[in-house]
């Protein structure tokens, strides 16, 4: 089928210009200066709009096993709901614990998204036991699966967590094929002991999962992990869900000598914090339980991160998505509050959520693009199939309406959660239409998508290695 989207305003990673996009199949065949489009096709009419290449969502956790639960998204309702709210890709995580093979791992994930996406999708691998044939699985998974980066942890202790040993010899293993190494930056047994501490004094309520989660912990991790890549050759480091700006400075700092390494972080960091969120009355603060934790509204972080973004210090925003519902899963942790499991769901909201940051004069338009969509292609090998509106780019595209407007409700989302994260939050602006390998699969808040039109998507190097 050939569409001309006519009379819009393309958004891409060097600002918002006049055009009208034709599509030709599944991918963009031309761009042409407005009203020279030709005659013919179908015409989808962007007036007012504008034009973006449909966002990458690059962490997200469907179906994850977490806390003796699971993530409550599967890899159906969670694309859907992605969908939905303008991301035409994700990049899920499969998982190895230790003592099993990588391999089964990927496996594993590959029969979870079987017929079940709505979009396009890919793979991270997490390495939960760093050892010989691990490190061989990297070099497979690299060379013939289309995986090209490898999640670590230096949080939870006996679950995900590696040493330093251990995380230097995967460092050193991704700098030799070219992968990118993924970090979860907090001190995981430092955390522990607060924990416990924390415990034992009786204070049990959700706010105290942040406030035993402080940022010095998150910032020496983080600086502890550069300093690792350094002496692995300087590996190409990305430090993942990044939430204060003691681990900001950590990053900014080896940004300005030159260094590999890249950092995202995630709407709840921008907007959401420990005191108003995480420190409500009760166990309702279970609500926002994640890691790392929301962070003091009488602090600096929220204006650093956004500043951070601006700055390119901070490259890529994602949601880390990975829901629980309250009911038999966060109440898991009532009277306890080490139990709740870890996780808020905001796969449906990242493109408005952001685009509140253009209205709100904290980001361009052009940086709204690159941290949803450009940026999350060409750092996870994508681009440019993902992450442009250009000729012979895949046609994920979204019309944006800047005059339309969002409530965001547990009573109108469509991820598989019995509260909103967002309950009650008014967005300037409104997802239109998505495009999906040039289908329309939403438009004007109808779904016309279906499960296992997604396809896998092998990935190649990160194009910002040196």
């Amino acid at each position: 089928m050939t569409i001309l989207i006519k009379g819009g305003t393309v958004v891409g990673p060097t600002g918002p210009y006049p055009a009208d996009v034709l599509v030709d199949g599944e991918t963009i065949a031309a761009i042409f200066a407005p009203g020279r489009g030709p005659e013919g096709p179908e015409v989808i009419d962007a007036g007012g709009k504008y034009v973006i290449p449909g966002a990458i969502d690059g962490h997200t956790h469907m179906q994850m096993p977490f806390g003796g639960t699971e993530a409550s998204d599967t890899f159906d309702t969670g694309t859907r709901a992605a969908a939905i709210g303008g991301t035409t890709t994700i990049i899920d995580f499969a998982i190895q614990r230790y003592g099993e093979v990588v391999q089964d791992g990927l496996a594993a994930w590959h029969a979870k998204t079987a017929d079940q996406c709505h979009i396009d999708y890919g793979f991270h691998m997490i390495v939960g036991g760093v050892d010989d044939d691990s490190l061989k699985a990297m070099d497979q998974l690299v060379a013939s699966e289309g995986i090209t980066s490898f999640k670590l942890f230096m949080a939870y202790p006996g679950v995900f967590y590696s040493d330093d040993g251990q995380i230097l010899r995967a460092m050193q293993k991704a700098r030799d094929n070219g992968a990118l190494i993924m970090m979860h930056a907090e001190n995981g047994p430092a955390i522990d002991v607060l924990v416990k501490q924390a415990l034992e004094r009786g204070e049990t309520d959700p706010v105290f999962h942040g406030l035993t989660r402080p940022q010095e912990l998150e910032a020496e991790a983080t600086s502890r992990a550069i300093w690792l890549a350094s002496v692995a050759a300087d590996c190409p480091l990305y430090i993942v869900h990044l939430s204060a700006s003691k681990a900001l400075e950590q990053v900014k700092a080896a940004r300005d000598l030159g260094r590999n390494v890249f950092a995202e972080t995630c709407p709840q960091y921008l907007y959401l914090t420990l005191e108003d969120q995480l420190g409500a009355p009760g166990f309702e603060g279970a609500k926002w339980v994640c890691s790392t934790p929301l962070r003091s509204k009488h602090e600096n972080h929220r204006a650093d991160l956004w500043q951070g973004l601006r700055t390119n210090d901070l490259s890529v925003v994602s949601t880390d998505h990975c829901p629980f519902c309250m009911k038999d899963q966060k109440e898991m942790g009532l009277g306890d509050f080490s139990k709740i499991p870890n996780g808020i769901g905001s796969v449906e909201h990242r493109v408005d959520l952001l685009y509140q940051g253009v209205v709100d004069g904290k980001l361009s338009l052009a940086r709204w693009v690159e941290t949803i969509a450009t940026t999350p292609a060409r750092m996870f090998g994508m681009y440019p199939k993902k992450g442009i509106i250009a000729p012979g780019s895949d046609a994920d595209i979204v019309l944006y309406d800047p005059a339309g407007r969002t409530r965001i409700s547990v009573e109108t989302h469509h991820m598989n959660m019995d509260y909103s994260a967002w309950e009650g939050w008014e967005i300037d602006g409104k997802v239109d239409t998505v495009l999906s390998r040039g289908e329309v699969i939403a438009s004007g808040g109808t779904y016309t998508g279906r499960a296992g039109r997604g396809k896998y998507v092998p990935r190649g190097l990160s194009d910002y290695l040196i």
